[in-house]
């Protein structure tokens, strides 16, 4: 009965990360072929990227947090998406340097992933 608990909780974080990864990967791409029709400037860039993926993982979160223990499931999926981003978006722009701005995001993620799980388990 416990290992059946924990493995549905983990599937949930899973699928969570997963949706993030899809909808930010999604929000970039769209934010790449709208972006040189705009007159905005590179460094806007960087703060629309990062609102992309916060949002991502909102959304990844509110939508499969469930039962209980929303804000620590929230917090997860924001810090595994964190870093599963940093080494995908590392990997395609193929630049693995580290900076503190990478805390930052990891900090945005992770405080919106828990509050989304802690929505997501009190919605009904």
């Amino acid at each position: 009965m416990q290992n059946e608990s924990v493995g549905k909780e983990w599937f949930q974080i899973i699928r969570g990360v997963a949706l993030a990864l899809g909808l930010a990967l999604l929000g970039v791409i769209i934010l790449a072929a709208v972006l040189p029709a705009t007159p905005l400037e590179n460094k806007a860039i960087y703060p629309l990227n990062q609102t992309v993926k916060v949002v991502a993982v909102f959304i990844g979160a509110l939508a499969t947090v469930r039962e209980e223990k929303g804000l620590l499931k929230g917090a997860l999926i924001g810090l595994l998406f964190t870093a599963l981003s940093y080494l995908t978006f590392s990997a395609i722009g193929g630049d693995f340097s580290l900076s503190w701005l990478i805390v930052c995001e990891l900090l945005l993620c992770v405080a919106s992933g828990a509050i989304a799980g802690a929505i997501g388990v009190n919605k009904r």
